[in-house]
């Protein structure tokens, strides 16, 4: 190892529950110093990659403090660190770390641990699993448990003045020992709840004990779109002498722009010496009160016929009369042409999703199929902890599909693609028919479950507003990709190349009908991808192919547009017991559909019909059938 200047002070790399506060201190022998020319690297402990690098930070531009210390850590920590990297950035270990004279060049992903240019290094764990060879390597003795005490993820590990560790309480930004100048920390105090534009709110500053003299700084809340066009009020700071806290109030600007969702942040700008952060960065959602609709409606309240199939003409016509397998493989000789067909990547879905998801009657929102609720753009998901937010739902399971995690996740745009085609299965992991926007905690839930009366049937009290969707999304898939399948029962979740519970999914086919919302995204995504969804276009061909017409002709005019055909009230809605069906002139049936998609109740009718099902409070739906035309309504039962 070379001399050295400056060590590793002290390390937590393992936080409660969401590892938003880890760090990394470093100290110098004398105070002040540059650390141009460092690189902190990180080690792998154990599996595949035991021994090689997984993540570097590069020092350059800092500098050590009056105590010869610099933090490094996440920017929940407090103080906040003169560097920040992501939250849970640092495995718990088994692992190591290495404080090299270098650069992150010189350290790429998978680069194997070494004492060449080393200054310093520690290997720690949160057990008592060791990695001798990692130790080796690295020329270290011991490796250090940070979980020593028992105390689980609330104590760091800290060099004693021998040189020595040993594991306490975090005391990040201060000497270990609590010795040498102790900063006047100053904090910001707001409340962080979502503004409206026009709102006004206060920023308190307070300083952990009174100044002695007149403490001035400034502040900003720039951040990417938002600027100071989107506020007025005063962004500087005076504490006056002898005391410890200064309010100013900032009022949001209430322009006619449709700008979107911003997020503003409230940063420091310089602090004079013998001051720091005891926390920065605060963002606040703005809510954009200027946003546009859609003309048609929410999954959850669904028109019928205000958007039109943009499919050239022609594009199903080689279907015309064809039945069985020779139906199902002109259809995917459409949907995965090599020749048309163009194959995005992961990151580019989010990007689609924006557009082909989002809420009708809010233009800075996407809407989350299987809580059935909408949600800020701006709240996708860039973190480990996925609460409150939305990411990318595979209806079809990645780990299911066999196209886990199989294109990049950094977007490249609509001009640049891969040609595909049907055995290509990695084109699944990205392509966007079979991906939604959902809530994070509730995508997690979902799993890769097959869909069903003994699968997934969405959260509690849900309408199934998403049932025919994920429906049409499976049978797309099991269409273009020759590996891929949909088959009756539910079959274990760890099955790759298969998908349950087919019954169920033609009968939800059926009881949640193809929209407008449907229409508009399948329309949307083909611009990206040149394919479409044919079982949005068509709804019925999937019975054709699986179901109750299998084996026979299919043509195009067999094809009903449900709920454009009939014109039907239902009343009272919600009901106690009965309701009554207005507007029918011939003869009908009513057929009844719970949340899971279970025939509870039919009836055939004629005229103005008065019905009493006695079933179970609930939310159900209700299908009318006449002339192969149909109309699905929900109802709710007291």
């Amino acid at each position: 190892m070379i001399e050295a200047q400056v060590i590793i002070n002290e390390f937590d790399s393992d936080n409660p529950s969401t590892d938003d506060k880890e760090f990394i201190e470093l100290k110098s022998a004398t105070p002040n110093f540059s650390l141009n020319g460092y690189v902190l690297v990180f080690f792998n402990g154990t599996g595949s990659l035991a021994d090689k690098s997984y993540y570097t930070i590069s020092l350059n531009g800092l500098t050590t403090d009056v105590n010869g210390l610099v933090l490094i850590g996440n920017n929940l920590v407090s103080p906040v660190p003169e560097r920040i990297f992501t939250n849970s950035s640092i495995q718990n270990g088994p692992d190591g770390v290495g404080l090299y004279l270098g650069s992150t060049s010189d350290f790429p992903a998978g680069t194997t641990a070494t004492t060449v240019n080393l200054i310093d290094a520690l290997v720690h764990s949160n057990n008592n699993t060791l990695v001798p060879s990692l130790q080796t390597l690295l020329g270290v003795a011991t490796q250090v448990n940070e979980n020593a005490n028992g105390s689980g993820t609330t104590q760091s590990i800290q060099r004693k003045s021998d040189g020595t560790w040993e594991v306490k309480a975090p005391t990040p930004g201060v000497n270990n020992d609590g010795s040498g100048f102790i900063y006047n920390g100053i904090t910001i105090t707001v409340n962080t709840n979502h503004k409206n534009e026009g709102d006004s709110f206060s920023i308190t500053f307070t300083s952990d004990s009174v100044v002695s003299s007149a403490l001035n700084f400034t502040f900003s809340l720039n951040n990417s779109g938002f600027n100071t066009a989107d506020f007025t009020g005063n962004t500087s700071v005076s504490i006056p002498a002898g005391s410890n806290s200064f309010s100013t109030t900032i009022t949001l600007t209430d322009d006619t722009l449709d700008e979107g969702d911003e997020v503003l942040k409230i940063k420091f700008g310089a602090l004079p010496s013998g001051f720091n952060r005891r926390n920065d960065n605060i963002e606040i959602r703005v809510v954009d009160n200027d946003f546009t609709t859609l003309p048609f409606g929410t999954p959850l309240n669904p028109t019928y016929g205000n958007v039109s199939s943009t499919a050239p003409a022609g594009y199903y016509d080689s279907l015309e009369g064809l039945s069985g397998a020779a139906l199902k493989q002109a259809l995917q000789n459409i949907i995965a042409n090599p020749a048309v067909v163009r194959a995005h990547n992961y990151g580019d879905v989010t990007d689609i999703l924006k557009v082909a998801d989002q809420n009708p009657l809010n233009s800075n929102q996407v809407w989350l199929m299987y809580v059935e609720t909408p949600r800020a753009k701006l709240d996708f998901q860039t973190t480990s902890s996925n609460v409150g937010s939305w990411n990318r739902e595979h209806i079809y399971p990645q780990s299911r599909g066999g196209f886990a995690n199989a294109t990049d996740d950094i977007p490249d745009g609509i001009n640049v693609w891969l040609p595909t085609n049907a055995d290509d299965i990695a084109t699944g992991h990205g392509d966007a028919h079979h991906i939604r926007a959902e809530d994070g905690p509730e995508n997690t839930s979902r799993s890769n479950r097959d869909y069903g009366l003994t699968g997934y049937n969405g959260p509690v009290g849900n309408q199934g507003s998403w049932k025919g969707d994920v429906a049409r999304s499976v049978f797309y898939m099991a269409v273009r990709y020759n590996a891929l399948s949909v088959v009756n029962g539910d079959i274990p979740d760890t099955t790759v190349g298969q998908l349950g519970d087919l019954a169920s999914l033609l009968t939800w086919n059926h009881t949640d009908p193809s929209d407008d919302f449907e229409m508009n995204r399948n329309n949307y995504i083909y611009t990206w991808q040149y394919n479409r969804n044919p079982f949005i276009d068509y709804p019925n061909l999937a019975d054709y192919i699986w179901g109750t017409n299998a084996g026979q002709p299919w043509y195009a005019s067999l094809s009903t547009n449900e709920n454009t055909a009939v014109s039907i009230s239902i009343y009272p809605n919600p009901t106690s017991e009965r309701f009554t069906v207005y507007g029918m002139d011939s003869e009908a049936t009513l057929f009844l559909f719970n949340s899971l998609g279970m025939k509870v109740y039919e009836q055939e009718f004629s005229g103005e019909t008065t019905f009493e099902p006695q079933v179970a409070p609930g939310i159900y739906l209700i299908n009318i059938s006449k002339n192969n035309q149909s109309i699905t309504k929900k109802i709710i039962i007291k």
